[in-house]
């Protein structure tokens, strides 16, 4: 009995903590809110990915992103909004990705 009302109450407060992020306007842990090649060249994306909390992480990956993927360079930034600015300067402006991510 009470595993069910602890299930009951985590389906409660997820409800709740969904509720809050689209109120504040931010997306769910792990949501890819970006992902692009680097340039035509290569194996590696850019890929920025939601925290849960506002915030998000830039990367430069190869491989088989999510399942099986080598993290090249990462940066945690504050705003999911300033993440995607990085992201898509790096893609669009060739800018050198270690520069900008380290």
């Amino acid at each position: 009995m009470c595993a069910n009302n602890n299930h009951a109450r985590l389906r409660e407060l997820q409800t709740e903590v969904d509720a809050i992020r689209r109120e504040l306007g931010i997306s769910s842990p792990k949501s890819v809110l970006y992902l692009s090649a680097l340039n035509v060249t290569d194996d590696k994306c850019v890929v920025v990915e939601a925290d849960g909390f506002g915030g998000a992480t830039v990367s430069v990956v190869e491989g088989n992103y999510p399942i099986d993927f080598f993290a090249h360079y990462e940066k945690e930034l504050d705003s999911e909004d300033a993440a995607l600015e990085m992201a898509q300067k790096i893609v669009d402006e060739h800018t050198y990705p270690a520069e900008e991510l380290t």
